[in-house]
């Protein structure tokens, strides 16, 4: 069974399928904010849908962080590690690419294993 979560026009926010949920690549709701205060909304963002497929952030297998500026890795790396599980951290890479809105500072997607 695969099962489908907060899908929008073009996408689906994560996917369930064989043990694993696949986040799509997550952007911040408010896009005031600075790079940080976007990972950490982002990282909301990702605690709710995997809250909805049955996990938490504690299974999270991979994490690719894409960020628009490279510059901005320290102040995403303060959000991340106010958030992160120091007991489960996953596989991560952190890479800059132009983003889809020229607003958007960070984008971040994943895998994380259902119990």
């Amino acid at each position: 069974m695969i099962r489908r979560l907060a899908e929008e026009g073009r996408l689906s926010g994560a996917v369930v399928h064989g043990g694993l949920v696949w986040l799509a690549g997550q952007v911040a709701d408010d896009t005031s904010l600075d790079a940080e205060g976007q990972t950490a909304d982002v990282l909301r963002q990702i605690d709710a849908l995997l809250a909805e497929a049955g996990t938490d952030k504690s299974r999270l297998l991979q994490v690719q962080v894409i960020l628009a500026d490279i510059r901005d890795a320290p102040a995403m790396n303060r959000a991340w590690d106010a958030w992160l599980d120091p007991a489960a951290k996953p596989a991560r890479f952190t890479i800059q690419a132009p983003l889809v809105d020229p607003a958007w500072k960070v984008e971040i997607a994943g895998v994380a294993a259902l119990p």
